[in-house]
């Protein structure tokens, strides 16, 4: 079975978009194949975009982590490293992905296509990092560097104050409630729905026998700090000023129970 051909008026806004312009055009292509259309296509020798997400999930860890450490000086290592968690998570490139109509542009087995695959996060983040990295070997150090800042930069957003704190919802949490000298707060699922490749997760969070908020998500993960923000919005209200869409600042003073 022979690959469909790309849509060469959406390959070249893609291009124009990341301001980069592919010497090789094959290796745009290879980023954008996902597995399951290889698989279809050639299933002897698939040609899909692994290796060059593997390549990228390094060339965008780099330079997310040259950025945090310039844009945020004076941070320490803990802060560092959610500012850039929060900017290389599977959510957090997913959302740049559609930022930059990747969603569009990625390459899908039929089967894929049907289960809804352009929407799932791990194939949009997988795109956007083999792009990095195809980009990283078409173009060398410093047009991988351009990209990537281009992409995920708009993902954070600067800190104001020196007395800020840096912190995602679920660790902000147990860090107000180990303050109090409370339990750990408790994660617990209340309902799973939705067939397989695009399931819905209920989570509860509690405090002892006290439900304090209740959210869903497509992963247990996100459910569990969407809950997590909840109870904090529901604690601390605007004193929570966010950063990205996994990290929030706060005055560290106010990182406590009222």
């Amino acid at each position: 079975m022979r690959a469909p051909s790309p849509d060469k008026r959406r390959i070249e806004r893609l291009e124009k978009t990341i301001g980069h312009t592919f010497k090789d055009r094959a290796l745009l292509l290879r980023a954008l194949t996902h597995s399951s259309l290889a698989y279809e296509t050639n299933p002897e020798a698939p040609e899909d975009n692994e290796v060059l997400e593997f390549l990228g999930d390094s060339v965008i860890g780099l330079f997310a982590a040259d950025h945090v450490l310039a844009a945020y000086p004076g941070r320490n290592e803990g802060e560092l490293s959610k500012l850039k968690a929060s900017a290389t998570s599977t959510l957090a490139l997913a959302e740049r992905a559609r930022a930059i109509k990747l969603d569009k542009a990625v390459l899908l087995g039929r089967g894929e296509e049907r289960s809804g695959g352009r929407k799932k996060p791990s194939i949009l983040a997988g795109a956007l990092e083999a792009l990095a990295g195809a980009v990283y070997l078409d173009g060398g150090f410093e047009a991988a560097q351009r990209v990537v800042l281009s992409v995920v930069g708009p993902a954070l957003r600067p800190i104001k104050s020196g007395s800020q704190t840096v912190n995602n919802s679920k660790s902000a949490l147990q860090e107000i409630c180990q303050k109090a000298g409370l339990a750990a707060p408790d994660y617990r699922l209340v309902s799973e729905k939705g067939p397989a490749h695009s399931r819905t997760f209920v989570i509860e969070v509690r405090l002892g026998e006290k439900a304090l908020a209740k959210a869903k998500g497509a992963s247990k993960k996100t459910a569990e700090q969407a809950a997590a923000e909840k109870a904090l919005k529901a604690i601390l209200g605007r004193k929570l000023k966010r950063l990205s869409s996994e990290a929030f600042v706060i005055e560290a003073e106010d990182l406590t129970l009222p």
